[in-house]
């Protein structure tokens, strides 16, 4: 390959003088490197582009590379040759890219060279060059090449530098596609590769931070392109695909404006990490977006809109990967089939397992054809693929797609039985993503391609967010997958037309990134798509509703007390009946599951569940008549009785028990924690404080301990720091002080990934170290044991506390919304503690970056606080501990 050169970047006549003068080798060569970089990278920032600055790095390396090694060979040398391969040899250097180099050997003499080879490899390294080198003869080259795909993949790339030509000729012959690695044993092994690669990312190249190079849609996807063009074509630049018609003029300039701009993140991320870094992180982006030129503007932060052009260009780039694979796969693998296109009807064909357009005027004369195929390949899931020439006739016909089309009953009829089919919804939405016509179908969903949400709670864009939604729910209908969700998989066989489920899901999120209530503007949208499509008035209002009450299923499970009947009793008003209710279950485990791996944990299921069968009872109940706290009270206590009679555990002991307990904490314990805890502190007779119990929770999805023994004020901060301390997280807290003074506190845990501790090792060694712990008078603050997480530091989430009156449970509602960060539940305890206000209970909620915890507190006569000066003192306290 050929390199633009420019004027050199070394200023060799002053390294020269340098030299002279008698300065250092390596010191010399170092300044003169160093300056040279800089060079480079105040050309970057004053505006020149990447495509031209990584030849030019490509260039400095050649220079310090020729003047160095005539120093340690001779130039008459015939039996040594120094190459540049991989992306050196392509002449494309980032700032932190590897510089990788063959040395090349006529013959097997390694000994004859070893000494002068260190010597010259060791003062690359001095000077500040990290080499990457191999040193093979000929024959090594052949051998190594016919064992390693990546090895024959770097020859191929070879550029020679110093030494004979002829022995580059030899060993680029040797190595070449009619000794080994055949076109079709090269394509067939660099497509696994990359299959296996994008498996590595999930598949999904819009993960909050992606590989610019390795992910799916990266460079190396171009790469891939250009080496298999190499390879067969015999190709020196991606223009010679449009010379083989594999490529229009028009792609391949998409081609090479997707390749400049991932030049452009790659380079600036390279400048800003002073290293080799391919990963676009949280602690890069904002600084790359504001060295790429990009502003905040309308509602979207700049690091947002930069994100937003980067999604899209790797979704450009896939298309295109895609289609040229297909095309590829037709030119060497089914080169020699003979075979004739099968009709499926006579807009469409099947060629070589792929579906193609009977002619090249189809989607012009039948434009709802546009729709038709991805229906198609919902009803052949045999089907290979699209054919690349009518991926080419798609976008070049997209722009049929206004609202003259829009309106067709046809098309119209054509996008709901889409949503129907039963096989193939999620793999055709995607496939109708990627190629546009999504976005063109449905405008608003054109918004939210590639919109990112610069937090850690969406760890995808919102438009690969809601396609992984409907995955989620299409999972939930078949049996290969009922393990992952059991009560899903029989629910939603049980709901009468899923497409209304599919489009809540596809429309959830479709409000997002416009500014307001997101929730309030999907329902607009979904109000207008469901009339067009001709939805009755019913399905419609379903449809709308759960677009727009997405979210209020897991905020009551997560944020809400739903042992209160009254709360159960509100959630089941705004839901309305049983049918509301299943699609709602169904729409949130999904919404949840694709929102972020770590957000749907077993605890949260269980919270899910337990709100879905209450409010089932409440509906069989009848909403006129919500279940009263009194009465739940009496149907645990007698519940409680029976069973504990069955355990011969004496009536007067539970009496006097019981008799110190309010009515609060019969309401929001279940009947089998309250036989635990009754039956375990009547045989401990006051024997053993504290008494620390451990189980698995009742209803899953954690572990539970209970505390019990006399009151002190640093119990919370106390019990949350060794929780801390051990690497545990809360989920959930219980408070309950007895009329006698004891404490009757539950906590349910969970281990850092999100699951129940299943250790009985480590369930002991909590509670032996609870029992030390509490058993001292004097409460020592325990330093968090667990550092914050990188992203974290990245985001700054000032403290925001709140307060709202629970007068009808006589007690204060405290919200706090802070970062995320180790001890954090400690320190709100010593803040409790220090203003002599009691907890009751806490419902822990983790949202990426942040928390949103809920606090339900009272004052020491365990009332309402009603005093702005202390709830002022409280809020300044639990500022200042957690913002200081």
């Amino acid at each position: 390959m050929n390199i633009p050169y420019s004027e050199p970047i070394l200023d060799t006549a002053e390294l020269n003088k340098q030299l002279a003068a008698g300065k250092a080798p390596v010191q010399a060569y170092r300044d003169g490197l160093n300056k040279a970089h800089q060079t480079i990278k105040q050309r970057f920032i004053d505006g020149q582009q990447a495509a031209e600055l990584v030849h030019l790095r490509a260039e400095l390396i050649d220079q310090i590379l020729n003047l160095t090694w005539r120093d340690y060979f001779s130039a008459n040398d015939l039996n040594i040759a120094l190459i540049a391969v991989g992306g050196y040899g392509r002449a494309e250097l980032h700032p932190g890219s590897d510089i990788d180099i063959l040395i090349l050997l006529r013959h097997d003499d390694h000994e004859h060279y070893r000494e002068a080879l260190e010597i010259f490899i060791m003062f690359l390294w001095d000077i500040g060059l990290e080499v990457g080198q191999s040193v093979r003869s000929i024959q090594e080259c052949i051998d190594a090449a016919r064992d390693y795909i990546t090895v024959a993949t770097n020859l191929m790339e070879a550029r020679p530098l110093i030494g004979p030509q002829d022995l580059f000729e030899i060993m680029r012959q040797q190595t070449g596609p009619d000794k080994l690695w055949t076109s079709r044993e090269f394509f067939e092994a660099k497509w696994q590769e990359q299959i296996a690669r994008h498996d590595k990312y999930d598949d999904s190249a819009y993960n909050l931070e992606p590989n610019i190079k390795e992910g799916p849609g990266g460079l190396r996807d171009m790469q891939m392109i250009g080496w298999v063009a190499k390879r067969h074509f015999n190709a020196e630049t991606l223009y010679d695909l449009v010379k083989h018609n594999f490529l229009s003029e028009q792609e391949h300039l998409h081609l090479i404006e997707a390749q400049n701009f991932l030049w452009q993140v790659r380079f600036g991320l390279h400048i800003l990490t002073q290293r080799h870094e391919d990963r676009l992180l949280f602690d890069y982006q904002r600084s790359l977006a504001e060295i790429l030129g990009y502003q905040d503007k309308n509602n979207n932060l700049a690091v947002e809109r930069f994100m937003k052009d980067y999604y899209r260009t790797i979704m450009d780039l896939s298309l295109l990967n895609e289609m040229l694979l297909q095309l590829f796969q037709e030119a060497i693998l089914y080169a020699g089939e003979l075979s004739e296109p099968v009709a499926i009807n006579k807009r469409f064909q099947i060629n070589k397992g792929f579906i193609e357009a009977s002619s090249e005027n189809i989607f012009k004369r039948y434009p709802f054809a546009l729709l038709e195929i991805f229906l198609l390949m919902e009803q052949h899931p045999d089907i290979k693929g699209v054919r690349a020439s009518t991926i080419r006739l798609i976008r070049s016909h997209r722009h049929l797609i206004d609202d003259t089309f829009r309106n067709d009953l046809r098309n119209r009829s054509l996008f709901m039985d889409i949503m129907r089919q039963p096989t193939g919804l999620t793999h055709e939405l995607r496939r109708m993503n990627r190629y546009g016509i999504l976005a063109n179908y449905i405008p608003a969903f054109g918004k939210i391609v590639g919109l990112m949400q610069y937090d850690l709670f969406h760890i995808y864009t919102v438009d690969e967010h809601t396609l992984m939604v409907v995955r989620n729910m299409r999972r939930m209908t078949l049996e290969i997958h009922a393990h992952e969700l059991p009560f899903c998989s029989k629910l939603i066989k049980k709901i009468p037309k899923p497409e209304l489920l599919y489009l809540a899901g596809l429309f959830h999120d479709i409000g997002k990134g416009r500014g307001g209530d997101h929730s309030e503007l999907g329902a607009k949208d979904t109000i207008e798509f469901c009339q067009r499509h001709d939805l009755n008035s019913y399905d419609t209002n379903i449809v709308v509703w759960l677009v727009k009450n997405h979210l209020i299923m897991s905020s009551t499970a997560q944020r809400k007390d739903i042992n209160d009947p009254e709360v159960i009793a509100k959630f089941a008003s705004i839901v309305g009946n049983s049918n509301h209710l299943n699609y709602l279950y169904l729409l949130t485990i999904a919404d949840m599951r694709g929102t972020n791996h770590t957000i749907y944990n077993s605890w949260k299921a269980s919270l899910l569940q337990q709100l879905y069968n209450v409010t089932r009872r409440a509906f069989r109940r009848g909403l006129e008549n919500p279940l009263a706290q009194t009465e739940q009270c009496e149907n645990n206590q007698q519940q409680a009785r029976e069973l504990l009679s069955r355990q011969r555990v004496s009536t007067d002991a539970i009496d006097k028990l019981w008799h110190s307990l309010s009515q609060e904490y019969f309401i929001r314990h279940s009947v089998d924690e309250i036989v635990w805890h009754t039956e375990a502190i009547i045989v401990n007779g006051g024997h053993e404080f504290p008494l620390i119990l451990a189980q698995q929770h009742i209803q899953g999805g954690g572990t539970e301990i209970f505390i019990h023994m006399p009151i002190a004020g640093h119990l919370f901060a106390a019990s949350t720091g060794i929780f801390e301390q051990l690497g545990l997280n809360v989920a959930d807290a219980r408070i309950i002080t007895s009329s006698k003074d004891y404490a009757f506190d539950t906590y349910v845990l969970l281990e850092e990934n999100g699951g129940a501790i299943s250790s009985s090792q480590r369930i002991e060694a909590i509670i032996d170290r609870l029992r030390h712990e509490l058993a001292q008078s004097n409460f020592t603050k325990k330093q968090a044991s667990r550092r914050t997480a990188r992203q974290l530091k990245h985001f700054n989430t000032h403290t925001r506390v709140s307060f709202n009156q629970d007068d009808h449970n006589h007690r204060t509602v405290m919200e706090i919304i802070t970062a995320d960060r180790p001890g954090l539940l400690s320190k709100i305890g010593l803040a409790l503690m220090a203003c002599d206000v009691h907890l009751q209970n806490a419902k822990i909620t983790t949202v990426g970056e942040r928390v949103e915890d809920v606090f339900f507190i009272s004052d020491h006569k365990q009332q309402p606080i009603k005093d702005e000066a202390l709830l002022s003192k409280l809020r300044n306290s639990i500022v200042a501990l957690l913002d200081n």
